[in-house]
């Protein structure tokens, strides 16, 4: 790597942790003999990946540099030259607190420190932030989660299992690749788990135990998944939990496309309420653009749908926005202007638009009721969306098979496991386990911005069995883009600390989490509501007998009912924003 004048790199510097062990770490210095101030970036995917280091939703490191910062990029313990094997969440909470400990001991450092990362490396920033060790100043978490449960199962308890399974198989070849691998037999296992990742009837397959490479490569997939609700496990290893004892500002940036979107809003609303300063309460930032999560889904442009130069992550700037925020609250620059509190994209428009908070202020959350009197199945059927409750009590059924699932097509993905971003979901609306409820063609813009959710009224023949709620835009060329969805597994309608069976054939309300959104309905476009009972790869199947993908090997076909009218009142929640009625 060049160095340009005035930078210099000093690399495999080895920073000791409380247990002995050593991390390898990178640093950056700016021109100049310092003291400077410091942000820390801690990652499990190479410390000198070109590619990570270049990742267009991450700030430009050399601008970090050039800015005056000295920057601190170190592999995680288990990954690149940093000993041991991953463990996913074990070692980041202790190992980041000592990291920060050691830097602001070094001459160099003058005492303030911030971090920054995506994905995974923002894991460690929420933790970190709630051990509020001394130095830390600020935090610039980017499509991540503070609540690891959260991370890898749906805010309703189904395992994310395209995100999990994707990203736990790349960490078991990592780890079965490493030096202290056992030889031949990790190499067959590395083998292995590579050719799943090109094959998902073998990466998806049923049940997790029967893949013994994966969770020889990687087990705390197997430990994880043994806690399919949400309880001390994950409660110990939760930032949200703490926020009142989180006291630093973060810039929160995400994707309406991003697998952690809902979450990233989530840490930003917690933290507004109940962060534990003005400066935790008041700094913090989000800024939501139209991306997904992946690489090559930043630019926003996708096969179905492009929007626009505005789109891009280079229009949004986002190395300029942290080097406004790391200048107000890493320097302590007050003069700063630190931006706009909230910057969201607003599809449909096709522009950024930036916002005193969010929920957006004044926010009208209006009810679309589920219509039909005939099937509803498929989106040739007869199911409704209106404003007004229906007048007549009317149940839709499909047969929800797990060996025959409804397929993820675009929307929240890894990126890796399929099409990401607003995928048109024609194939998926003529299953017949799928019900399609539509709005008849706006006259008038409809603004939705803000948290979708659907309130449903179902019976089931099964102990346990999801539902899904899709919310899509219909195009008057037939298009039917994929805005945001979500999934409730039905023993944890109460919530994910809470399972309930369902007694079959009884009727039961439930509201799913459809996730977050903001889109502009233009004159000629429908509104549409799609329900089933499966969306995989992005979610496990449910295997509707009370199983869990971790030891099941048997599954049922469930005959699912959704209930509609003046009895059983269905219906769409949307965010609607007055300035666009």
């Amino acid at each position: 790597m060049n160095e340009p004048r005035g930078l210099r790199i000093d690399t495999a510097v080895a920073v000791p942790m409380r247990d002995g062990v050593t991390l390898a770490t990178d640093l950056w210095r700016p021109a100049g003999t310092g003291p400077w101030p410091v942000l820390l970036a801690r990652t499990p995917y190479g410390r000198t990946s070109t590619a990570h280091l270049g990742n267009p939703k991450l700030p430009d490191i050399r601008a970090l540099v050039d800015s005056g910062y000295l920057v601190v990029v170190q592999d995680v313990r288990g990954t690149g030259a940093s000993p041991g094997l991953m463990e996913p969440h074990r070692f980041d909470q202790c190992d980041t607190v000592d990291t920060i400990a050691w830097i602001d001991r070094q001459a160099w450092c003058d005492g303030s420190v911030g971090m920054w990362g995506a994905s995974y490396m923002g894991f460690a920033q929420w933790r970190v932030a709630a051990e509020a060790p001394p130095a830390l100043r600020a935090i610039a978490p980017t499509m991540t989660s503070a609540d690891v449960y959260r991370a890898w199962y749906s805010a309703q308890g189904a395992v994310s299992q395209g995100t999990l399974f994707n990203w736990s198989a790349r960490m078991a070849v990592a780890n079965l690749s490493r030096p202290q691998s056992n030889g031949p037999s990790d190499q067959r296992d590395a083998a292995e788990i590579r050719a799943a990742l090109d094959d998902a009837e073998t990466l998806y397959s049923l049940p997790i135990g029967g893949r013994g490479a994966l969770l020889r490569g990687l087990p705390w997939l197997g430990e994880m998944l043994t806690h399919p609700g949400y309880d001390d496990y994950w409660a110990a290893q939760s930032a949200l939990e703490h926020s009142a004892a989180i006291t630093v500002p973060a810039l929160n940036v995400t994707g309406w496309y991003d697998v952690f979107a809902g979450e990233v809003v989530r840490s930003y609303t917690t933290m507004r309420r109940t962060g534990g300063s003005a400066a935790a309460r008041e700094g913090q930032q989000l800024i939501i653009g139209p991306w997904g999560h992946g690489d090559g889904a930043d630019q926003g442009i996708f096969p179905d749908r492009s929007f626009g130069p505005a789109g891009s992550v280079k229009a949004a700037a986002l190395t300029q926005a942290h080097l406004r925020f790391f200048d107000r609250w890493v320097r302590g620059r007050t003069g700063v202007d630190p931006g706009a509190r909230v910057r969201i994209f607003v599809m449909g428009l096709d522009r950024w638009r930036e916002e005193d908070d969010w929920p957006l202020p004044g926010t009208r959350y209006e009810d679309y009721f589920l219509h039909g009197s005939g099937p509803a199945n498929t989106s040739e059927g007869d199911g409704r969306l209106h404003r007004s409750p229906a007048i007549d009590d009317v149940a839709d059924s499909f047969s929800y098979d797990p060996l025959d699932p409804v397929p993820t097509v675009g929307g929240a993905t890894l990126g890796a496991d399929g099409l990401a971003g607003p995928a048109d979901q024609a194939a998926v609306e003529r299953r017949g386990d799928v019900l399609c409820y539509t709005s008849d063609r706006l006259e008038e813009p409809l603004e939705v911005t803000g948290h979708v959710a659907l309130t449903v009224h179902m019976s089931s023949t099964a102990v346990d069995t999801d539902v899904t709620g899709k919310l899509v835009d219909v195009f008057p060329d037939g298009r039917a883009l994929i805005l945001c969805e979500g999934l409730c597994r039905m023993r944890y309608r109460a919530g994910v600390g809470r399972p309930q069976p369902l007694e079959p054939g009884s009727i039961v309300e439930a509201t799913v989490d459809m996730g977050i959104t903001s889109n502009v309905f233009v004159p000629g476009h429908r509104i549409r509501l799609e329900v089933s009972s499966s969306n995989f790869p992005r979610y496990d199947r449910n295997p509707n007998n009370g199983g869990t993908i971790a030891t099941t090997t048997e599954t049922q076909v469930a005959l699912n009912r959704i209930f509609h009218g003046p009895t059983h009142p269905s219906r769409l929640t949307l965010p609607v924003i007055a300035r666009h009625r």
